[in-house]
């Protein structure tokens, strides 16, 4: 852990110039303000101030002043700028003018639920993301194209894997920054990527899920290339997931795990799953947060639509992966890089922890391929389905009491607010297929 007094010796030895102050907007974009580094007492004393009024998801413009909380945690050194402008980031929580935390701010949002985990007498929720991303060839202007940067399949290496040099020196840079890198691979599309970093603390790995993607932009544009999350930037190929495994530990000992349980799973893991899955279409509507979400959620492209658990079947929304002792953790495979990872970890948690309250056992596990059962089967197995749209996903959150009491109803209107916007939005735009489609009726 990392204090005060350890970030002021780190930017003296380290020649820092600059720090830029971070934080997510209430969508999940990264924000920041950069400060000359002789200001680095004054941020770590909690006095750099912002305009809320600015930012999506904050305060209105007649009382917008807001001030930044650093983390020393997250202290992080930009690999990639040069030595006379040497800059470093810390990412921080928003607080208003009293000093109380914000109360739409996404990371006072997950330490708020992760202070539930403590009440319930557990020390650490862990989650490991696995955010996937395409690389598509960049123009003369540095703008993106689609095309993608080759037409290489799940695990395949050069020639094949043109993005492989990326990636590697993508790996090579967020060790720099810290991560432990433990894997990194071509995915199953054409133009599609994977790195996978070691899990953490819920607050910090989503911290590094926000400093990681600000990575994997960054380095592609030297590589002629530009980076997307976006879930499903191409029709008729996978789209891009970010997969949420979750544990929960008392005492260094992973209380998810019972070698005589269904599964290998305690009932502590069985009502955690079992809350997580009476309230998956809420956490639908943050986890998967765009228009463009639900064109990935759909069958037949790996990405679940069923609300049910296994083990090794990969069909329904909630995976138990290989591995028990420390490594036992629930796997939910519905989300997507588009969500801010604060609050998609904050919802999957206020679920989990309703179901332990509760004490909402999970169903039978389904073992089989749920995309060839028929709509009566499913039936007869209680499986329900995922939100088809943005707009059922929205009304279901708003229609959950948990959930949308955990997140606060102060950022479930103001992310209603900005999510009808978008749907309207799209509602009234008229799209290439459309052109193609109806032209000529």
């Amino acid at each position: 852990m990392i204090n005060a007094n350890d970030v002021r010796k780190l930017a003296k030895e380290e020649n820092v110039r600059y720090l830029r102050m971070t934080f997510s907007d209430g969508l999940g974009a990264l924000k920041n303000i950069e400060i000359p580094i002789a200001l680095l007492d004054d941020a770590l004393n909690n006095k750099i101030k912002i305009d809320g009024s600015s930012i999506k998801g904050f305060l209105p413009i007649e009382d917008a002043d807001m001030y930044l909380y650093p983390d020393p945690n997250t202290w992080k050194i930009y690999p990639w700028v040069a030595d006379k402008n040497k800059t470093a980031s810390m990412i921080c929580d928003v607080h208003n003018t009293d000093g109380t935390p914000f109360i739409g701010d996404p990371r006072s949002i997950l330490r708020r639920e992760l202070d539930n985990v403590k009440k319930l007498g557990f020390d650490t929720f862990n989650i490991g993301a696995e955010p996937e991303y395409f690389l598509f060839k960049a123009d003369e202007n540095g703008n993106p194209t689609m095309k993608v940067n080759d037409d290489g399949f799940y695990f395949d290496l050069e020639p094949k894997d043109l993005g492989e040099a990326c990636r590697r020196e993508t790996s090579n840079v967020l060790t720099q920054m810290g991560f432990q890198v433990e894997a990194d691979h071509h995915e199953a599309a054409a133009g599609q990527h994977e790195i996978d970093f070691k899990y953490d603390k819920a607050l910090y790995t989503a911290d590094n899920i926000q400093y990681f993607k600000l990575t994997i932009r960054r380095i592609a544009q030297d590589f002629g290339l530009c980076a997307t999350f976006m879930p499903k930037p191409i029709t008729g190929i996978n789209g891009s997931g970010m997969h949420l495994n979750m544990s929960l530990f008392k005492d260094g000992t992973n209380i998810f795990d019972d070698p005589d349980g269904l599964k290998g799973l305690s009932d502590t893991a069985l009502y955690f799953l079992g809350g997580v899955l009476h309230h998956a279409k809420a956490i639908t509507a943050v986890a998967n947060p765009t228009i463009n979400s639900f064109k990935r959620l759909v069958p037949g492209y790996e990405a679940p639509t069923y609300v049910a658990w296994s083990t090794s079947n990969r069909t329904p929304l909630v995976r138990v992966p290989a591995g028990r002792g420390k490594l036992t953790r629930l796997e939910l495979r519905s989300g997507d890089p588009t969500a801010n990872p604060y609050i998609a970890i904050a919802a999957a948690l206020a679920a989990g922890i309703d179901g332990i309250q509760n004490k909402i056992m999970a169903p039978a596990p389904v073992e089989r391929n749920i995309y060839k059962m028929t709509a009566d089967e499913r039936k007869a197995a209680n499986i329900t389905e995922l939100p088809a749209s943005l707009s059922e996903a929205i009304d279901d959150l708003n229609n959950d009491e948990v959930i949308t009491k955990a997140l606060g109803s102060y950022f479930v209107d103001k992310f209603t607010e900005l999510k009808q916007q978008e749907i309207d939005a799209y509602r009234t735009n008229v799209t290439d297929w459309e052109h193609k489609e109806y032209f000529d009726d």
